[in-house]
């Protein structure tokens, strides 16, 4: 079957995955973070790519982005992978692919999923069991969006500033955001829509993403299979 085209569009944010191939690590040291990190600001700079959260797992990033352009993500990712892959093949002396195929993504209604979804990706390392609290761990956007660190490649989205009318108070919001949990059901929501390309956000938000792009971004409802008669055969 063939892919379907990514979904790419200008100003609405899209929830980002890159994963390393057969989920191999792709960070070894901090300096592959740091060298990785410093690469996502050039091209996302160069590609008209906004940077509102991240996290830098072992084997696997997630990005909050807004592109400017169709192409800005799409320009970023291939860019930032090829210089990467590149820098780490020689670091490590090694051949071959280092990512798992094509990057992974999903636009993302900003009013209603902006905020949780950078609390899903924040909350990585929590979830993997690598730290207790998402402020423990150094390469993640919550060093900026809770903590107030000056980081060049974070870009504030306008919900984001919304928090407060200062910065003391858009940092203790956010940290307010995360002493609660986040529902399984969102979670799987998120994971669901950015595995399959679908659009993440109400219905009224999915029908807009359809008419814009003339694609369906809804998971097909599944229902029960038709009962089978004596006698009959199901063609497959």
């Amino acid at each position: 079957m063939a892919r379907l085209p990514r979904i790419c569009l200008p100003g609405i944010p899209h929830h980002v995955i890159q994963r390393g191939n057969n989920r191999q690590v792709c960070f070894a040291s901090e300096e592959d973070f740091s060298a990785y990190a410093h690469w996502l600001e050039e091209y996302a700079q160069k590609c008209g790519v906004a940077i509102h959260a991240w996290v830098f797992m072992t084997n696997h990033v997630h990005l909050m982005t807004t592109p400017s352009t169709e192409e800005g993500i799409s320009k970023m990712m291939q860019m930032l992978g090829r210089h990467y892959v590149r820098y780490f093949n020689y670091t490590y002396r090694r051949s071959g692919t280092l990512w798992e195929g094509r990057f992974k993504s999903c636009v993302v209604d900003a009013e209603d999923y902006l905020l949780v979804c950078q609390r899903y990706i924040e909350l990585n390392p929590v979830r993997a069991g690598m730290v207790n609290a998402p402020e423990e761990y150094a390469w993640s956007s919550y060093q900026t969006n809770g903590l107030g660190k000056a980081i060049k490649l974070w870009t504030p989205h306008p919900i984001y500033q919304k928090l407060g009318k200062t910065q003391p108070e858009r940092l203790d919001a956010y940290r307010e955001l995360f002493r609660g949990h986040i529902n399984p059901a969102i979670i799987n929501q998120i994971r669901q829509a950015t595995h399959t390309g679908m659009a993440l956000g109400n219905d009224r938000f999915r029908e807009e993403i359809e008419k814009l792009t003339g694609r369906r971004v809804t998971p097909e409802k599944r229902g029960p299979k038709p009962k089978q008669k004596d006698g009959e055969e199901f063609l497959l």
